[in-house]
């Protein structure tokens, strides 16, 4: 299938590249007026030799200067957190500079993806994001019990919210008692705050042990709690730390009934929103998927940035004076000022804002097919366009196997049925026309092409093909695969369409339609979706996401409901859901061996199709900014934003 276009597509890729290899361009994008940190080779740093305790001098960015602040030394912890964000194998952290402003671009102001991943702060850390080890982030240090039941966690002392409150085991407490475990704003518990990591065991328990010191505990050993606090579901340190100091005010047990019947009267919750209390205090606890949100404004953070303003056009973020992390030389970090990110929903305009210049750093809004655009205007831009790994496997394929249609269950229910679906994959076609030789075919699923292989899998089935070369189902009908998608990323359609070119060799019909991404979500959730595509954390075991609520949602609901909604699935999906619930509770050092048993159940009932992995992801960096790098993923290097600074 491949062809001489798509050959020189990528040959001219190649030659783009090479030609940008050559080029080293800088672009003026700082502010005269900034102060200088230290500069030089000399400066650059390995924080396993740097104790934070003999820093005894910290300073600030003249940008607080004159504001009437405490001291810098009064606003930090007294023990602040030393960037490791990013592990020395893969970045040399460098002393940066204060000053200047990010430009970044988003498509959706209510959900900005690379603001929300440069500042959310977890209450630990993995550096990296390797899931390799957990150390502290938030919270300072934690200790676990041999039988993993039990887990001691240490606040940093004199660690403030960003409007200056002290943050202490109360803002633990009120998260926990007061709004986790209350019925009324949280009617079911998150299942990761179960024992074993899952709906059927009990809820966490809190015991505070004093002002910066509490315990969590669970029935059942769970070794796996501190990678979920450090980076599962990409969540940050909201679900257990809330700043009660602002939110009581709104909530029903501490606030006053006539001020608070007053506020929720006051505020606009939306016409499909009821006026209750419950609906007004989730609209004012800001969580982290929600600091770009209009109502983000004032509301306390730990983030390196809080939003100062917002329009419909942009919205502005400046530095949190009581930011919680120091760089070697005690300068108190984020380095940038601030963040300036524009609202631009039509896909074109944002590929013209990058190509200009106008963006400082991108990676959600970026596209591995407009590389060679990005590469071409790169000297004129004034950035670089770097490649670096995803942290995802980023077109998956899924078949519902629990859609509401027999003859639909008995065809992709039959093993044979995917295997055959499987062997007529052409990977090395995948990664040539779609993501340009940058992707490996997947060893997580077999990627082996076998169109003999496919056919007598088929025949075996009773498949036989019709007078227009499908084959007919069960019913007697030419069976079909309707995928509906959406355009979430640039590879879904186009590897959609491959795949009805790809399946038509085997006899195989489908067909593709593109819906909206608040339609195919509903459908989704309704197990309205007969066949879809959409990335999974496969490679990413501590996230434990195996696109299980696409292939099986209601399999799915079954078993994180305990048997209560949904459907019981067979013997080979409970296996594999149990190996899933495995992974949840076992340490960095237990899951690999857990991981690999997974993998071999993947490989012998393809539950879903991973056709590639390792792909590339685009990177646009202006040519000034430092503490970057095109090692390890993409969304690692995303998730450093306090350390990157504008260079002279």
């Amino acid at each position: 299938m491949k062809n001489v276009t798509k050959l020189a597509f990528a040959f001219i890729l190649l030659l783009s590249m090479i030609i940008a290899g050559c080029t080293n361009n800088e672009s003026a994008n700082t502010n005269n007026e900034e102060e200088l940190v230290s500069n030089g080779d000399e400066n650059k740093q390995d924080m396993s030799e740097v104790d934070v305790s003999q820093i005894k001098e910290f300073k600030q960015s003249p940008m607080l200067n004159d504001k009437g602040l405490p001291d810098v030394k009064e606003r930090l912890p007294l023990e602040p957190k030393l960037p490791n964000e990013m592990p020395a194998k893969f970045l040399q952290f460098e002393i940066g500079k204060y000053g200047g402003e990010l430009n970044t671009v988003t498509r959706d102001p209510k959900w900005d993806a690379d603001l929300f991943v440069m500042s959310n702060e977890p209450l630990l850390n993995t550096p990296g994001i390797l899931g390799e080890e957990v150390t502290g982030n938030v919270l300072k240090d934690y200790e676990v019990t041999e039988d993993q039941k039990e887990f001691t966690f240490y606040m940093r002392e004199g660690l403030k919210w960003s409007d200056g409150e002290p943050v202490t085991t109360e803002d633990v407490r009120f998260a926990v008692e007061d709004v986790l475990l209350n019925e009324e704003i949280m009617p079911i518990v998150p299942s990761w705050l179960h024992s074993g990591g899952n709906a059927q065991g009990n809820p966490l328990k809190l015991e505070v042990v004093d002002e910066y010191t509490y315990k969590i505990s669970f029935d059942e050993p769970y070794g796996g709690f501190p990678i979920a606090l450090a980076i599962g579901n990409w969540r940050g340190y909201n679900d257990l730390l809330k700043p009660a100091h602002y939110l009581k005010q709104f909530h029903k047990k501490y606030a006053d009934a006539a001020e608070l019947e007053k506020l929720i009267k006051e505020a606009k919750l939306g016409e499909d929103t009821e006026s209750t209390w419950v609906n007004f205090f989730n609209y004012m606890d800001i969580t982290e998927r929600e600091m770009s949100h209009s109502n983000a404004v004032g509301f306390p953070s730990l983030y390196p940035w809080t939003m100062k303003e917002m329009d419909k056009t942009y919205a502005i973020y400046e530095r949190n004076p009581y930011y919680f992390k120091v760089d070697p030389e005690g300068n108190q970090l984020p380095y940038i000022d601030s963040i300036k990110s524009t609202i631009v929903q039509d896909t074109e305009v944002v590929g013209l804002k990058t190509i200009a210049g106008e963006v400082d750093f991108s990676r959600e809004t970026t596209a591995l097919t407009k590389m060679p655009v990005y590469r071409e205007n790169a000297e004129k831009g004034g950035y670089e366009a770097l490649l670096a790994n995803m942290h995802v496997t980023p077109s998956d394929v899924f078949l519902n196997q629990t859609y509401n249609d027999p003859v639909w269950r008995e065809v992709v229910q039959d093993i044979r049925f995917r295997q055959a679906l499987n062997f007529a994959i052409d990977r090395e076609e995948i990664i040539d026309s779609l993501y340009f030789g940058f992707a490996e075919p997947s060893e997580i699923t077999d990627s082996k092409l076998d169109l003999d292989k496919a056919n007598q899998l088929l025949d075996e089935m009773g498949m036989k093909k019709g007078t227009d070369g499908y084959r007919i189902g069960p019913d007697g009908k030419r069976f079909s695969i309707p995928f509906e998608v959406q355009a979430a990323a640039p590879d879904i359609v186009p590897l959609a369409e491959l795949l009805v070119e790809m399946w038509k060799e085997i006899g195989i019909h489908a067909a593709v339609k593109t819906i909206d991404g608040t339609l195919w979500g509903t459908r989704n959730t309704a197990n309205e979706l007969k066949a879809s595509i959409m990335w999974t954390h496969t490679p990413l075991y501590y996230m434990s996401d195996y696109g299980e609520t696409f292939w099986g949602p209601l399999w799915d609901s079954w078993w994180q409901s305990g048997g209560e909604t949904g459907e019981e699935p067979p013997e080979h999906v409970k296996k594999f859901f149990t190996l899933m619930d495995e992974l949840q509770v076992s340490t960095p050092e237990e899951a690999k061996a857990v991981e690999e048993k997974i993998r071999e159940e993947m490989k012998n009932n393809l539950h879903y199709f991973v056709h590639v992995e390792k792909v590339k992801q685009p990177l646009i960096v202006n040519n000034k900014l430092g503490n970057i790098t095109d090692k390890g993923t993409a969304i690692s290097i995303n998730f450093a934003g306090e350390q990157m600074y504008f260079k002279e």
